[in-house]
């Protein structure tokens, strides 16, 4: 039987992508006591990037939030690979950093990082809302329009 966030994906008709595999020297998740650190993840599918571009530039504000949600849904990939399989372990999620790829005189990293934010409120409720960092950063992985690093209380 499906847990609780695996019938809330259901019900929102969300798919989560398979748990990438790291490309450099690092972890995608580390727990230490009760926090599970998940490493940034990009917004790609599959192992296929998306959104390859800067907000301001080639990619726009819907763009930048759809990016930011599909990062959204590596990191709760990730959280799920590292829980064993049990995403109803996340008791809240604490924080997220979001990096938006831009031009300069962009200014609009925090409604770009709503739609991770909105993402993990949709379906954690009261438990998803988080303390949060959005910045401009002038180059990601591949290129892509945003990255986003999560952390999680869990049991």
């Amino acid at each position: 039987m499906a847990g609780r966030i695996e019938a809330r994906l259901k019900e929102l008709k969300v798919e989560l992508p398979q748990a990438a595999t790291p490309v450099a020297n690092y972890v995608p998740a580390v727990r230490s006591g009760e926090l599970l650190f998940i490493a940034g993840q990009i917004c790609q599918w599959q192992g296929e990037r998306r959104f390859i571009g800067k907000l301001g530039r080639e990619i726009g504000l819907e763009q930048g939030q759809e990016a930011a949600r599909l990062c959204a849904l590596n990191i709760l990939a990730q959280a799920k690979a590292a829980l064993g399989g049990d995403l109803d372990r996340i008791l809240r999620c604490v924080r997220l950093g979001v990096f938006v790829n831009c031009a300069d005189d962009y200014t609009q990293q925090p409604q770009v990082a709503n739609g991770a934010s909105n993402l993990m409120v949709e379906l954690l409720g009261d438990a998803g809302r988080h303390a949060r960092a959005a910045v401009g950063v002038s180059a990601l992985p591949g290129g892509v329009a945003v990255e986003v690093d999560a952390v999680f209380e869990v049991r």
